[in-house]
């Protein structure tokens, strides 16, 4: 084996260095595709979809070829393993990958305008020495698909300050109240801390502490602990009861947070430029400029302090 030193680019992902802070971000691969699919010369927009968008299989008319919308797509689905800010419109154009219509491009134009004015941004992983502790976010949007009826979850999974892990998806079944959707979102996020303790372990880290997850339901939090609200948990499989399991045997602890305070909010809606800008500022998305920006001026948190 030789040692190569430092990583620089790899598969197409630049690493920049700083003494306490990695980026990783994918600003040729962006430029790159900004010039294949001819959208280099369009005006840059600050956020990938507009706050409230909804898009449905009948919106507008059939593209007579979609292997270019289908092309587009799964670029950008590599380009989410450094750009979290893009993970649910990603997921919302990828729906309609099969029968796309001419809306459907129109918003995936979109996602590359926005990337057209952040093709520097990218993922960065900053020096926490002896953090041990695990944060999650986890939200859902009731019924948000127009088709379905569906709901979409998203969370965000903090090691230290670091965002290690991030989802976007609809979930597989029609939900009867925004309780059971909110549960179900808290149960995927609880799947996927387990899964990163045992990886962590693998690694020779041992978390101390139970993980923290997040959640803007207030019924949903009271129910990982005690199911009182019989009348609306009564139609919740009992698969996802393993969360209060989890939480009795004190690997977990949920807790409520406002919404405007809620993270993972920008994993399952279009939100308006301002709230996006302030999510996105604290998922550890960002560029060498603005991290020496911050070492001058920091920038107002969201992240929670327990």
């Amino acid at each position: 084996m030789n040692d190569l030193g430092d990583v620089h680019y790899f598969l197409g992902v630049q690493v920049t260095h700083t003494p306490d802070i990695l980026i990783f971000s994918q600003h040729k691969y962006v430029q790159n595709l900004l010039r294949k699919f001819h959208l280099h010369t369009l005006i840059p927009l600050c956020t990938p979809i507009a706050a409230k968008t909804k898009l449905s299989l009948n919106d507008g008319e059939l593209l007579a070829d979609p292997s270019v919308y289908r092309s587009m797509i799964g670029a950008l689905k590599y380009l989410t393993i450094t750009r979290p800010d893009i993970a649910f419109v990603v997921h919302v154009v990828f729906q309609f990958i099969h029968a796309p219509c001419t809306t459907h491009l129109l918003a995936v134009e979109r996602v590359y305008r926005y990337l057209q004015g952040t093709s520097d941004h990218g993922l960065s992983l900053r020096k926490a020495i002896g953090s041990t502790r695990a944060i999650a976010n986890s939200d859902a949007d009731w019924a948000d698909c127009l088709d379905s009826s569906r709901s979409t979850s998203g969370y965000a999974v903090f090691f230290g300050p670091n965002l290690i892990s991030w989802h976007s998806k609809m979930q597989p079944t029609v939900l009867r109240s925004s309780t059971e959707a909110e549960y179900r979102a808290l149960a995927y996020t609880v799947a996927e801390t387990l899964w990163l303790r045992r990886l962590l372990v693998e690694l020779g880290i041992v978390l101390r502490h139970p993980v923290t997850l997040f959640g803007d339901n207030i019924s949903a939090t009271y129910i990982t602990a005690n199911l009182v609200l019989h009348d609306r948990s009564k139609h919740i499989n009992v698969d996802y009861h393993f969360v209060r399991e989890r939480v009795a045997h004190g690997d977990l602890v949920v807790r409520y947070v406002p919404t405007q305070l809620q993270l993972a909010d920008i994993f399952t809606k279009g939100l308006s430029s301002q709230r996006f800008l302030c999510l996105r500022n604290n998922l550890s998305i960002s560029t060498p400029l603005l991290e020496y920006v911050q070492t001058l001026i920091p920038l107002p948190s969201l992240f929670p302090s327990s």
